[in-house]
């Protein structure tokens, strides 16, 4: 996975009018990340995923919600797929097993709230 080269963009970006799809590219064959806000209470991320790219199946100690601001995304939780298209969002549940695919390019926010 590639990362953008700032950990936390808060700086740059407080007080600023952004698009947040315009705030991560397109990387052919990869998925892209960029970590807005990172904080002892929870994280604010961007990814953007090439077409047939994604992450494996994985858990996570806290509900996240997942924002596709772009594209079109198949999303696992605990077995059920389903297809997230722009505008939509789903939250994954704590401790349930969850996976993302790229049907297309996509761009998505994740939300992660740690307590």
């Amino acid at each position: 996975m590639a990362q953008d080269k700032t950990k936390d963009d808060t700086g740059q970006l407080l007080a600023q009018v952004k698009r947040l799809i315009d705030l991560v590219s397109y990387q052919e064959g990869t998925v892209v990340s960029r970590t807005i806000i990172e904080k002892k209470t929870g994280t604010l991320t961007l990814f953007a995923f090439g077409e047939g790219q994604g992450l494996s199946e994985h858990t996570a100690p806290f509900d996240a919600a997942v924002h596709i601001l772009d594209g079109e995304a198949e999303v696992t939780i605990s077995g059920k797929t389903l297809r997230l298209k722009e505008g939509e969002m789903v939250i994954m549940p704590a401790n349930e097993p969850h996976a993302l695919k790229a049907v297309r390019n996509f761009k998505m926010l994740l939300v992660m709230i740690k307590s």
